[in-house]
């Protein structure tokens, strides 16, 4: 339960990220991945929100599946933007490589976990 709540709590702190830098590129007049980079993720932490209230072990992991294709999206637009050169004026570009990073090791930790005591 311990990481199921930590994994709620960094996902949602995140979100909040993701916002921030939703606005910076807003501002920078980029529209289209800045879209797509909310939506990833912004969804990370509502996957996980419902696994919460799953009701049954393989809905647990099933809607932690689906949290972790989210992070591995927004892992990918954040690396996308930043090669392309939109986020050389955003000073938190690696922290939010940090950060996304430590969540996908994270929800690929408790899916194998919870895949592993389904047996």
């Amino acid at each position: 339960m311990k990481d199921k709540n930590e994994i709620f709590e960094l996902s949602f702190e995140f979100a909040l990220e993701i916002i921030e830098l939703y606005k910076f590129l807003v501002s920078e007049n980029e529209y289209i991945m800045s879209k797509q980079l909310l939506r990833s993720g912004t969804s990370i932490g509502a996957n996980i929100n419902e696994a919460q209230a799953a009701q049954t072990k393989k809905d647990f992991i099933s809607k932690m599946c689906i949290a972790s294709k989210e992070a591995r999206e927004t892992h990918y637009w954040i690396e996308l933007l930043r090669k392309s050169g939109y986020l050389d004026k955003y000073k938190q570009t690696e922290l939010l490589l940090d950060h996304i990073t430590s969540i996908i090791k994270l929800l690929t930790k408790i899916v194998k976990t919870s895949q592993s005591n389904m047996i």
